[in-house]
Formats: structure tokens, sequence, C-alpha cells
């Protein structure tokens, strides 16, 4: 910045008065935005839908006796005896619909932002007078 003055005449007769001043200003402006982040997840699901179990089991007992007698010309006589014995068993499992899901997830990310911005400015104000009848004016930039 620089200052110019014309100075004052000391109050004899006609007053001249003059100033001068101009100057220049640099600026500068850096600003950086950074951003990091991760994020992770994991499900699973298993399931049955249906278990079954079955037994049965049958037993089933049969006894008889049959007798026949005839006293004709001959004698005739006749015993029968009869058992008949049955077991059954059964048994069965089954699974029915069975499944099961996994999934897994992961993500990253990062983010910068940078700005960056450069500003002269100039400037010049000057200031003139002269006396007598009160004049005065001015002149800026």
């Amino acid at each position: 910045m620089s200052d110019f003055d014309a100075g004052y005449d000391g109050g004899h007769g006609d007053v001249d008065y003059g100033h001068y001043e101009a100057g220049q200003e640099h600026g500068a402006l850096d600003q950086l935005h950074q951003a990091h982040g991760s994020e992770a997840d994991y499900h699973n699901q298993f399931g049955v839908y249906e278990a079954d179990h079955h037994a049965s089991e049958a037993t089933a007992f049969q006894h008889g006796t049959h007798v026949e007698f005839d006293q004709g010309p001959a004698v005739h006589y006749e015993a029968d005896e009869y058992t008949n014995y049955s077991h059954d068993a059964n048994v069965d499992d089954h699974v029915f619909a069975a499944e099961g899901s996994e999934n897994a997830h992961q993500a990253e990310f990062g983010e910068m932002d940078a700005l960056s911005q450069r500003f002269d400015s100039a400037f010049m104000n000057g200031t003139e007078f002269h006396g007598g009848q009160a004049g005065l004016g001015m002149a800026s930039n």
C-alpha cells in the first residue's frame, strides 16, 4: 500500500489539499474434506419343516379245535386242532423340506472433496480539495 499526500499550504489565501492512496491484496483458500466408511453384515437361516416318525405293531392269535365222531358199521373218530399266530411290525422315519440359506455383504467407501481458490484485489482512492468556495471532489477505483 502506498500513500501520497500533496499537503496543505499553511492557510495562505487559496487552499489546495490532495490525498492519494493505492494498494493490492492477495489471498488463497485451500480446503480438503475426506470421509471413509465401511459396513459388513451376515445372515443365516436354517429350518426343517416336517419330521415324522411312525411305528405300528399288530399281533393276531387264533386257536381252533375240530372233533368229528361217527358210530356206524365202523366207528370213525377224527380230531383236529390248529393254532394261527401272526405278528407284524412297521417303523418309518422321514424328513420333509429341509432348507437353509446364508448370505454376507461387505461394502467400503471413500470420499474426498478439495477446494482451492485464489483471489487478487487492487484499490485506489484519491481526494482533492481546492479552497475558497469549498469545492470537494473524490475519485476511487
